[in-house]
């Protein structure tokens, strides 16, 4: 054997030698790593499927407590609300807290069903769920409070920006109209007709609570034109929502509508 393979097998012994003894140094740091990452693993999984599992759950109490309140079983509602309110996972609680106070409205117990809104209101980190919870709070008091009540509660969303500020607007220009600010509720009301973004069917009914400002005399308008304004917008409406029937206009006879504003 020639000097250079002694001294190679040497060399490679002793290379054998430094893995074995740092395999043996770190081997249970490596085998607790790889095991550290498998647990990590099946736990996340483990919770994931534990979280799906209690939302589907949830989601299934959620769905028969609607069931309950379509089919006017209210009081039991009530309960099946009020357990996934306790024991309901993800988002689920939330909404079953908002189901639960539009169910104290249905019953007539409008009281309840503010506080309920605006504990919602104070205990959402979300704001749009909160911006939600002052607006059917504001709607509410619209028959049930007073303009300031409504103001407090809607008047920081009826503002451009705000994703909810037509439904504030119409909540708020409803209590002006309630406590004769008429002008006030004129604003409110042209300011969702003018928004582009508000859908025809919301813009009909302002058109609605306009025509009935104005066909009572109760905005700023000339006396001559205040009658044509109203018939106009009655007008425009009207035929926004009446449906297409140029087909049959010759073989029925004509219907005459009234449309009979809103006063609320």
């Amino acid at each position: 054997m020639s000097q250079d393979n002694i001294f190679r097998e040497i060399d490679e012994e002793l290379r054998s030698d430094r893995m074995r003894a740092l395999w043996r140094r770190f081997a249970p740091y490596v085998i607790g790593a790889a095991v550290g990452v498998v647990v990590l693993v099946a736990v996340n999984e483990g919770w994931t499927w534990y979280h799906a599992n209690n939302a589907a759950q949830s989601s299934d109490e959620l769905y028969e407590a609607f069931d309950l309140i379509d089919g006017g079983d209210l009081t039991a509602a009530q309960t099946q609300l009020d357990t996934l309110v306790a024991d309901g996972s993800g988002n689920y609680p939330t909404l079953a807290q908002f189901r639960k106070a539009g169910v104290m409205a249905k019953e007539g117990k409008l009281a309840e069903a503010v506080a309920a809104y605006d504990a919602l209101a104070n205990s959402q980190s979300n704001p749009r769920l909160r911006e939600l919870a002052l607006v059917l709070a504001g709607t509410l008091l619209v028959d049930g409070g007073t303009l300031a009540d409504v103001e407090s509660r809607v008047g920081s969303i009826a503002v451009e920006g705000s994703p909810l500020r037509n439904a504030a607007r119409e909540a708020l220009g409803l209590a002006q109209y309630k406590a004769g600010d008429f002008t006030a509720a004129q604003a409110s009301f042209e300011a969702v007709i003018n928004d582009p973004l508000t859908q025809s069917t919301v813009r009909n009914r302002m058109g609605y609570y306009l025509a009935q400002l104005l066909a009572q005399g109760a905005v700023a308008v000339e006396p001559e034109a205040a009658a044509d304004a109203a018939a106009t917008a009655i007008d425009d409406i009207v035929s926004n929502e009446a449906p297409a029937a140029e087909a049959t206009a010759e073989d029925a006879p004509a219907e005459t509508t009234e449309a009979v504003p809103a006063a609320q």
